[in-house]
């Protein structure tokens, strides 16, 4: 089950609480004013519906969501940001990138390499295209081009942390901690909730000091 799916079936169950509850949001309208709710229910509700039918433009939106007070909201505004950014608005373009998922999961780099490079030539303005096949050069050691397809995420998509997250990961297999530390570190000023990325940064600066220590 995809976590932003289990994430909406742990909602539902919060919010068993009675009929009175008010209904989810039917507009977008409803869903921009929900989103500033006092109630956690609405609020999730609301990161939950724009996950479905919103835009790019509502990426600043969700994105202060990923503070929020209820760790339930945090959780699925993060898998919310996910799903919105992977909607090409193009359904043949969206079933290639998934193909190019699949494939980068099943360890065939090469072929992932492809179906991104393919989608990317198709819609050079949707930034996941240029993330996933960032990923997918990562996997293959093309260190460098995956580092050239992270500027590319990033001019089209500044907030997405995942792109932040992958440079600091390329900058630490090539040994430029300091670098690592500072990317993972805006990383963390888009999405706090990366727990990952906290014990990233730890490594980085204990490998920061042991180098130091080397050369003393």
């Amino acid at each position: 089950m995809p976590r932003l799916t289990r994430l909406v079936a742990a909602l539902a169950l919060t919010l068993v609480a009675g009929a009175a509850f008010p209904a989810p949001p039917a507009t977008r309208a409803q869903a921009l004013a929900a989103l500033e709710a006092d109630d956690t229910g609405r609020r999730a509700e609301a990161v939950v519906w724009i996950a479905e039918h919103g835009r790019m433009d509502d990426t600043q939106r969700l994105a202060a969501r990923l503070r929020d007070e209820s760790a339930l909201v945090r959780g699925t505004a993060e898998q919310a940001l996910w799903r919105l950014w992977s909607r090409s608005g193009d359904q043949a373009v969206d079933r290639l990138l998934a193909q190019g998922v699949e494939q980068m999961q099943a360890g065939e780099h090469a072929a992932a390499i492809a179906a991104f490079t393919e989608v990317i030539r198709r819609r050079p303005d949707f930034a996941e295209g240029w993330n996933k096949r960032a990923t997918a050069r990562f996997l293959a050691d093309e260190l460098d081009d995956s580092a050239a397809d992270c500027d590319e995420v990033l001019r089209r998509n500044p907030q997405h942390f995942g792109a932040l997250s992958g440079y600091g990961l390329i900058r630490f297999r090539q040994e430029r901690y300091a670098q690592a530390i500072k990317w993972w570190r805006r990383a963390l000023e888009v999405n706090p909730n990366m727990t990952g990325v906290e014990l990233n940064i730890r490594r980085a600066e204990a490998r920061l000091r042991e180098r130091r220590g080397r050369s003393i």
